[in-house]
C-alpha cells in the first residue's frame, strides 16, 4: 500500500466519513479511526490490502459482510457497513475504547483462573451465539477480542469467511496467493489454526473455532501458545502432528476441570472436541459464578410458578400466625 492510501481514502469517501487516527493494522487490512458523518460517531475503518482486494469479487464480499452484520449479540461486535471505492474494499465497525486480550495478557502474567474462565466464557457464549446462526469465525486470537466495559467482545465475525467465499467467487483458487495463507486472510492465523483449517478442508465447520478457543486458552494460562516454531508452516504442522505440553507443569494452580476442557478443545480430530461452544459454557459456568453455582443452577431449573406459590404459602402463614398471637 502506498503512504498517501490515507490522503486516499479521505478523499473517497469524505462524504460518509472524516478519517482520524490510523491503528495498528490487522493481518490483511490498514485501519483506521474515523467519524461517520451521518451519526457524529467514532467507527473503526478496515481496508483490506490491495493485492487481497484484487483477488475477490466486491459484490460477493459486500454480501457476504451483510450476512454477518445480522449477528446482535453482547460479546460481538456488529459489523455495520461494506463498501468499495476507486478499487479498495473496506468494511467498518463500532470503535471499542479498550485493550485488546493481547494487551491483556502482557500486562496480566499470570492471569487469574477466574479472569481466565470468565473471559472464554464470554467467547464462548458469543461463538455458540454465531454457530447458531450459521457463522464461523476462523480467525480467533487474542487480537480480535477487546474488552468493552470489563466484558470480552469478539471483533471480525465473519471476515475470513466473506474473504474466502469472494474470492472463490471471483474465480481465483484460495489456495493460489500462500502469502494470504500465511496472513490468516484465509486460512486463519498459524498459532490458533485447528489443523483440519490448516489443511484446507472444505468441509470445516464451527469445531475449528472451538479449536483457536483451546489454543487461547492455552496461552492465557501458560503464557504461550501450545505450539510455537521458526516458521508457520512448523507450527500449522505442529498443530496437526504434535501434542502440547500438559498445562499443568506450569499452572498447578489450575482446577482439573479447566485443564480436561482446555485440552479436549486442542484434540486434533474434530470429533473428539467438545461439538458446541455451548458445551464449554455449561463447563464454565460453574467455576466463574464462585460458590453460588449450585445455588444459581437450582434456581435456573426451579419451575417458574414455584417462587410465587412459595410466596403465597409463606403470606398465608403469617396471616394465620399473626390471628393466633390476637386469640
Amino acid at each position: 500500500m502506498t503512504s498517501d492510501l490515507r490522503d486516499e481514502l479521505q478523499q473517497s469517501l469524505a462524504a460518509d466519513y472524516v478519517l482520524e487516527d490510523e491503528l495498528p493494522r490487522g493481518g490483511m487490512s490498514r485501519v483506521f479511526l474515523a467519524v461517520e458523518r451521518s451519526l457524529n460517531r467514532k467507527v473503526v475503518l478496515k481496508v483490506l490490502d490491495p493485492e487481497l482486494a484484487a483477488t475477490l469479487s466486491a459484490e460477493r464480499f459486500k454480501r457476504e459482510i451483510a450476512l454477518a452484520a445480522r449477528l446482535q449479540h453482547p460479546h460481538i461486535v456488529p459489523l455495520l457497513h461494506a463498501g468499495a471505492v476507486d478499487g479498495k474494499l473496506f468494511y467498518s465497525m463500532p470503535f471499542v475504547e479498550g485493550e485488546s486480550l493481547r494487551e491483556l495478557m502482557s500486562r496480566e502474567r499470570p492471569m487469574s483462573i477466574d479472569r481466565i474462565s470468565q473471559i472464554l466464557l464470554e467467547i464462548a457464549g458469543a461463538l455458540d451465539f454465531a454457530h447458531t446462526e450459521g457463522v464461523v469465525h476462523r480467525d480467533i486470537k487474542p487480537e480480535n477480542v477487546m474488552f468493552f466495559h470489563g466484558q470480552a467482545v469478539v471483533l471480525d465475525f465473519g471476515i475470513a469467511k466473506a474473504v474466502s467465499n469472494a474470492t472463490a467467487a471471483s474465480g481465483v483458487s484460495a489456495s493460489t496467493p500462500p502469502r494470504l495463507t500465511l496472513q490468516g486472510t484465509s486460512l486463519g492465523t498459524p498459532t490458533y489454526i485447528a489443523p483440519e483449517q490448516a489443511a484446507g478442508d472444505p468441509t470445516l465447520d464451527h469445531r475449528a473455532d472451538i479449536y483457536s478457543v483451546g489454543c487461547v486458552a492455552y496461552e492465557m494460562l501458560t503464557g504461550h501458545p501450545p505450539f510455537r516454531g521458526k516458521s508457520p508452516q512448523q507450527v500449522m504442522i505442529a498443530h496437526a502432528k504434535e501434542a502440547p505440553e500438559p498445562i499443568g507443569r506450569r499452572r498447578p494452580d489450575a482446577p482439573a476441570v479447566l485443564l480436561k476442557l482446555v485440552m479436549k478443545c486442542l484434540e486434533k480430530s474434530p470429533d473428539h472436541r467438545p461439538q458446541r461452544a455451548a458445551d464449554i459454557v455449561r463447563a464454565l459456568r460453574p467455576a466463574s459464578s464462585g460458590g453460588n453455582g449450585s445455588l444459581r443452577s437450582l434456581l435456573q431449573r426451579m419451575p417458574w410458578w414455584l417462587p410465587w406459590a412459595l410466596a403465597v404459602v409463606s403470606t398465608a402463614a403469617a396471616i394465620a400466625l399473626a390471628f393466633t398471637r390476637r386469640a
